[in-house]
């Protein structure tokens, strides 16, 4: 493109001079053609005669020609007809080239003006041969700018095919070098590197989550093969095998209700619940989630307090109430013995939220990012039974509904608080 445009400067550099410099000739010639057509007939064959005899440098073409075309006087002879008042440019050998023009007199006759534009071709060559040398060593500048320029952008685009070499080897630890300038080369840096990591979250996640799958689970199918193990060598024995299946059947169950519990969290986290969306009363969804777990919290001797505002937004309440049943769920299960509970509705400076209390041991700072994660359980839960997979579904529901979990220390016990959006 820079060298099409050049060469298309370059044209219309030359034929705006070249028109120029006819321009001002062809000015000249009709200046000369017309005061001699203001002659009088009787003297311009005298005047013709005079302007020869002078030999004007430049202006040494004149001529006379008759009504009928029979020349009168002149040092130029027409070969052929030519329009009045249009210049041509006349080739000829011994004289070189000259710029002809034709006036009619007001007798008829025919006046011609000549003038040599060897001068002014001569200068048409050398602004055209200027031009070229010009532009030829412009393109040699800009080529080896160019060259120069392209030099670093090279290097890092190489930097970059090493890179994504790694990263599709399976590093990704791996990242695209950026080199501070904001440019379209760390633009684009800055985007697969985004990309890298959250792949790289994910095939984490999906490692870890395939590791804690089979360590959760082999477990209960190893006590499921022992017990068949067993009631295959006492066939006989019918409390024995009654036993075995009930035992068998327990552990299975456990396999089934986790894998479902995956499956649940798939589901969520693919967004395919988005259809049962309504105006939820959120005060009341607190209300009955409440009184659902009022008479566990009595039979542990927690006092479970609540406190609403009226709050309304979009949701899923089937679904906000089951991450709701699972906090406060937890809440009951880890507060200590005649401890409290709170459930409330807040709204602060940053929002409003609804916020789960409790006064147990609480969760330490460097693991609460851990225990949302799937099959990971705190060092306070290891003796309480679960799954490791309730956090996860209450984190995949709020996900589903533009909500965020937080977690904090509610000195003492964990304060669970789910941000809602400001719109609400």
């Amino acid at each position: 493109m820079f060298v099409i445009g050049l060469i298309a400067m370059l044209g219309v550099v030359y034929f705006a001079a070249a028109r120029d410099l006819t321009a001002r000739s062809d000015r000249i010639l009709h200046a000369v053609a017309e005061r001699l057509a203001r002659v009088p007939a009787d003297q311009l064959p005298d005047r013709v005669r005079y302007e020869l005899r002078r030999n004007r440098t430049g202006f040494n073409y004149l001529a006379l020609i008759a009504g009928d075309g029979t020349p009168v006087l002149g040092n130029v002879r027409l070969l052929r007809p030519l329009v009045p008042g249009r210049p041509v440019d006349v080739e000829s050998g011994s004289r070189g080239p000259f710029r002809l023009v034709a006036f009619r007199t007001r007798d008829g006759e025919t006046l011609l003006v000549g003038r040599d534009i060897s001068l002014l071709r001569d200068l048409r060559h050398t602004i055209l041969e200027t031009l070229i040398v010009s532009g030829l060593l412009i393109l040699l500048c800009v080529a080896a700018a160019a060259v120069g320029f392209s030099r670093a952008p090279l290097r890092r685009v190489r930097a970059l095919q090493r890179a994504s070499r790694e990263i599709a080897a399976g590093d990704f630890s791996v990242r695209m070098p950026i080199a501070g300038r904001h440019d379209e080369l760390d633009q684009f840096a800055n985007t697969v590197n985004a990309t890298v990591e959250e792949v790289g979250r994910v095939v984490a996640q999906v490692k870890g989550v395939t590791d804690a799958i089979a360590h959760d689970l082999r477990t209960p199918l190893t006590r499921v093969r022992a017990t068949l193990n067993a009631l295959s060598h006492q066939p006989h024995d019918a409390a024995e095998v009654a036993a075995g299946i009930g035992r068998a059947t327990a552990d299975l169950d456990l396999v089934l209700e986790r894998f479902a519990a995956l499956l649940r969290i798939s589901e969520l986290e693919a967004g395919r619940r988005r259809a049962g969306f309504h105006r939820i009363d959120l005060a009341l969804l607190v209300a009955q989630v409440a009184e659902l777990y009022e008479p566990l919290a009595e039979d542990r001797g927690i006092t479970l307090s609540v406190a609403t505002r009226p709050l309304w937004l979009e949701g899923d309440d089937r679904l906000l109430f089951e991450a709701l049943s699972n906090l406060v769920d937890n809440a009951i299960k880890f507060a200590r013995a005649g401890g409290r509970v709170g459930i409330a509705l807040t709204q602060d400076d940053r929002g409003p939220a609804i916020e789960v209390r409790d006064d147990g041991p609480g969760i330490p700072p460097e693991e609460r990012d851990a225990v949302l994660r799937r099959f990971h359980r705190g060092v306070a839960a290891r003796d309480v039974p679960g799954s490791g997979l309730g956090l996860s579904v209450v984190v995949a529901i709020l996900n589903l509904h533009g909500f965020r979990l937080h977690l904090s220390d509610a000195r003492p016990g964990l304060c669970v608080r789910i941000a809602l959006p400001r719109s609400v």
